[in-house]
């Protein structure tokens, strides 16, 4: 049987995410991308969990604290809504771009994100090579650590 080569996954570090964060694009699709990224840092959720996001998956949980419920493949996997995660879904709120397709944040292709982030980590002076899958990592090894 060969042997399979472990990869590292890249994720980025708090002061990186910090540094996203932190900075303020004037050109809309670079600040929606920024948000949803870093909206994805702070839940773990993928690229396809987030993009079809409503809020029947955000819900009080029996902490009472807010909890995202993703279903995958018929198992709840909740995760903790954190203030960061919140207070991006209260700025999309009333995003036009939500109204017309029912989801609570305005995520556009896979493909645009990716490039997206690659501009937002260009600007932000991260030498990594940030993809939108990097936001789960980052939740499990940094946001999830804290």
């Amino acid at each position: 049987m060969p042997k399979q080569k472990l990869q590292n996954k890249e994720y980025l570090t708090k002061e990186e995410v910090q540094k996203i964060r932190d900075k303020s694009f004037e050109i809309d699709r670079l600040d929606h991308v920024k948000d949803i990224f870093i909206f994805c840092c702070y839940t773990g959720l993928a690229y396809a969990d987030v993009e079809k996001l409503t809020g029947k998956e955000i819900k009080k949980g029996l902490d009472g604290e807010m909890w995202v419920m993703v279903n995958k493949t018929s198992i709840q996997l909740p995760s903790a809504l954190l203030p960061e995660a919140a207070a991006i879904l209260n700025k999309y709120q009333n995003n036009p771009t939500n109204a017309i397709k029912g989801n609570l944040l305005p995520v556009v292709s896979n493909q645009k994100m990716n490039a997206y982030l690659k501009e937002i980590g260009d600007v932000c002076a991260i030498n990594k090579n940030i993809t939108f899958h990097m936001a789960r990592h980052t939740f499990a090894t940094t946001i999830s650590s804290e």
